[in-house]
């Protein structure tokens, strides 16, 4: 071998270890052989060098190096077989990872699957029984629609009858009548020609004795006048004394009127209510016997919240919920009241708000209107001295709402206003400069920006009602349609139906088409619901004829809304704005 013993006596080469590694795994090969046969002939040179082979590697200095590097490469096969074996290890696990979330998502979809075709059966079985119900309504309607239709007929019927029998007798009473009269004519004729003369002498000794009477009145009147006068000329103390007679007569007279008038004021105070005051629920005789009934309604009204079925946003709620608390305490506590005003578009509630907070307070309230005041002229100073004078005579404490302030409570400076208009102002404002603990005033106005600034001075607090905003409206909408609808066609005493139908769903589409209208508008729209079942011929009430009125409506506000001034328009815009944000 060359790498044992160098040639030329050179340092041998380093050996090939792959050649160190394979030595013993190469096979001699077979000696070329002329023929196929040879190929099986045992080849006995081949052991020799495999032999002489070995002898020369034992005899080699590397011979260690090449074993432990051949061991080295027997290890790292075995470890790269391992790690193979690993790997499909990992790979089989992963495949079946993969098979089994193939079969989780397969079982979900069955699963969903499954659930999907139980609710189609459920929601099929659902409208089976909806459509036999209504199969039912719509039979028993019509059942009730026929025995409806049978009574009907037979009190037409009934009816007819009894207008023939009435008409009859009615016939027969004017006849037997008739004949009555012309007896009784026939009679009275031949009882009058048979005291004619009688009577003639009777009328001619009446007048003789008429005229003569007079006669005699005249001569006696005559008679007396002439002797008073006789004597009053000739005896100067009697006329003296007829003189003051008169003359106290006349001093009672006046004193009388005088003092008449003193307690008619007294009793106007104290008993009945000034003119100026169109509605209140203080307690008071004359009205009593006026209107006794609604009388016993406003004793029997309990106390209640100030906000009930007033449908407000809920920051507006809860300030008039402080209002309210700091009203009722105040009352208990007979403290100062604080004056307020209320301002914004018509129709928000501002005095149903009014309304509710005295009696939630457990106080009276009064209403007046601004537009009263201007047309008494000269009297109006007179007639606002008696409200607030009436006012301080209440025992349980009095809310004085004024509305549509702004009428008479305008600039004095920058307005046109007359001279009685302006000393009414002028009394108001001298009967509210100071704090009251017997009155709370309350003023009402769409444009609190035409009021004198004495006024603004004398308001505690102000508070904003803007319009409705869509949760609001919808609020307002359920409330209305409850009370002009279901509850009068639940009730049975009128003549009302509803068509079933998602009434919720409903509102929440009138709530979206009723922007920017107010309260009242809304409430209206509820009265004109009621009136479209009134007037349809089965008393029915659809959806159809609902959203028809609620269009009608709509159409309405738009055109007030054109009819409005350029001021108007953006006052509205401005508190539109307000109340959106």
């Amino acid at each position: 071998m060359s790498w044992i013993f160098g040639m030329g006596g050179t340092k041998p080469e380093p050996p090939n270890l792959d050649d160190l590694t394979n030595v013993s795994d190469k096979k001699p090969s077979p000696p070329p052989t002329s023929s196929s046969g040879e190929a099986y002939k045992f080849d006995s040179s081949a052991l020799e060098r495999a032999a002489q082979a070995a002898k020369e590697l034992e005899k080699s200095k590397h011979a260690k190096e090449a074993l432990d590097l051949a061991k080295l490469q027997e290890t790292t096969k075995q470890i790269e077989y391992q790690t193979r074996i690993k790997e499909y290890e990992v790979h089989l696990e992963q495949s079946r990872m993969e098979q089994k979330r193939v079969e989780a998502e397969e079982r979900k979809k069955l699963l969903a699957e499954e659930t999907k075709q139980h609710q189609l059966r459920s929601q099929y079985q659902d409208q089976l029984a909806r459509k036999r119900y209504e199969d039912q309504l719509q039979q028993q309607r019509a059942s009730n629609e026929e025995n409806l239709k049978r009574q009907e007929e037979s009190v037409a019927k009934q009816e007819a009858m009894k207008k023939a029998t009435i008409e009859h007798e009615i016939e027969m009473k004017s006849k037997l009548d008739a004949k009555k009269s012309e007896a009784k004519a026939l009679a009275r004729a031949k009882a009058e020609r048979e005291n004619h003369d009688l009577t003639m002498e009777q009328l001619k000794l009446k007048a003789s004795e008429h005229r003569q009477t007079v006669l005699e009145s005249i001569k006696t009147a005559g008679s007396i006048f002439g002797n008073g006068a006789n004597a009053l000329l000739s005896d100067w103390d009697k006329t003296l004394m007829a003189a003051g007679g008169l003359s106290l007569l006349a001093l009672g007279i006046y004193s009388a009127k005088g003092f008449t008038s003193v307690t008619a004021k007294y009793v106007e105070s104290r008993l009945g209510k000034p003119s100026l005051v169109r509605e209140t629920s203080r307690f008071s005789l004359l009205e009593a016997a006026r209107h006794p009934i609604l009388t016993l309604k406003e004793l029997r009204t309990k106390k209640s919240s100030a906000l009930k079925d007033v449908i407000l946003p809920p920051k507006l709620e809860s300030r008039l919920g402080d209002v309210a608390i700091a009203t009722l305490n105040t009352k208990k506590n007979r403290g100062m009241y604080r004056n307020i005003l209320m301002y914004g578009p018509p129709g928000t509630g501002k005095t149903l708000f009014a309304k509710k907070l005295a009696m939630h307070s457990g106080m009276d309230y009064a209403i007046l209107t601004g537009g009263d005041v201007a047309p008494l002229g000269k009297d109006g100073v007179t007639e606002m001295h008696k409200v607030f004078d009436w006012a301080n005579n209440s025992r349980k404490g009095l809310l004085l709402f004024v509305d549509e302030a702004d009428a008479f409570l305008r600039k004095r400076s920058s307005e046109m206003i007359s001279e009685n208009l302006r000393a009414t102002l002028n009394a108001f404002l001298y009967r509210t400069g100071d704090q009251s603990n017997k009155f709370m005033l309350v003023l009402a106005s769409n444009t609190p920006e035409q009021f004198d600034w004495a006024v603004n001075d004398r308001l505690d607090e102000m508070v904003e009602f803007g319009l409705p905003g869509k949760e609001e409206r919808e609020r307002l909408i359920m409330l209305y349609f409850d009370k002009y609808v279901l509850t009068p066609a639940t009730q049975g005493k009128v003549k009302l139906n509803v068509e079933k139908f998602d009434y919720s769903a409903l509102c929440k589409q009138m709530a979206e088409m009723t922007d920017g209208m107010s309260g009242r508008e809304i409430a209206k729209l509820g009265v004109a619901w009621q009136a479209a079942g009134y007037t349809s011929d089965d008393g029915l009430l659809t959806k159809e004829m609902i959203l028809n009125r609620c269009e009608d409506a709509i159409k309405q506000h738009k055109q007030k809304m054109e009819w409005m001034s350029e001021k108007e328009k953006n006052d509205s815009r401005y508190t539109k704005q307000n109340s959106i944000q």
